[in-house]
């Protein structure tokens, strides 16, 4: 099978424990689970409705605090940003209002009125999304799109070891809404066919891109 992100041929391995077939491309170092077993939004939101991510947990806006902390400063204050996929709960929408930042909440499940696509974003924010999307590649290059040029994309997901073995090992892909896995080199790819760039990764679960201004000349 083609890799979803870069085209190039992806090698298959399968778990045995769940039959679950993989698919591994070593060009852009994206991992991904057969189609066969993405599911749809129905049993998503199933999956979903089990997270206790409540806004008065201290602990939750822990988590949050720490993405926060890895993307700011920004050499501009955005004034205003996007959280797309933010789940059920909208608290780092205000965490991010609480800095001033005029924020949209967006989720194709819980929140899906808001009318993004017919705005220009300063800072979108992703956190604990890439993984679920069933069609990364489209959904990353459509959101560069709804940046302002010099804007930032910041995003959270665990990065993938391209070790087959120890993969397997890895909490990560038990959920089964858990359908692509990524590295630093995979964003690289994306970023070089969006016109884009990375501007910080902590190599492990966030990375930070910007999208570049264009000449005009």
């Amino acid at each position: 099978m083609n890799c979803f992100v870069c085209g190039d041929l992806a090698g298959k391995f399968v778990d045995k424990k769940s039959d679950v077939a993989y698919y591994q491309c070593e060009s852009c170092e994206c991992i991904f689970k057969s189609p066969d077993v993405h599911g749809n939004f129905a049993e998503q939101k199933e999956r979903y409705d089990l997270h206790e991510n409540s806004d008065e947990n201290n602990g939750y806006r822990a988590y949050f605090q720490s993405f926060i902390d890895f993307i700011f400063p920004l050499s501009v204050q955005p004034q205003n940003a996007l959280d797309f996929g933010c789940g059920e709960s909208t608290l780092l929408a205000k965490m991010l209002e609480e800095k001033g930042i005029e924020c949209d909440s967006y989720d194709p499940i819980y929140h899906p009125a808001t009318s993004y696509n017919s705005k220009k974003y300063e800072l979108i924010t992703s956190v604990e999304v890439f993984e679920h999307l069933h069609h990364p590649k489209e959904v990353f290059s459509e959101l560069i799109h709804l940046l302002e040029e010099g804007g930032f994309l910041a995003i959270r997901t665990e990065f993938a070891t391209m070790n087959i073995e120890k993969f397997k090992q890895w909490y990560y892909r038990s959920d089964p809404t858990h359908v692509f896995f990524f590295s630093e080199r995979t964003f690289e790819k994306l970023c070089s066919e969006n016109f884009c760039e990375i501007v910080k990764c902590n190599e492990k679960n966030m990375i930070l891109i910007k999208k570049l201004i264009q000449n005009k000349d």
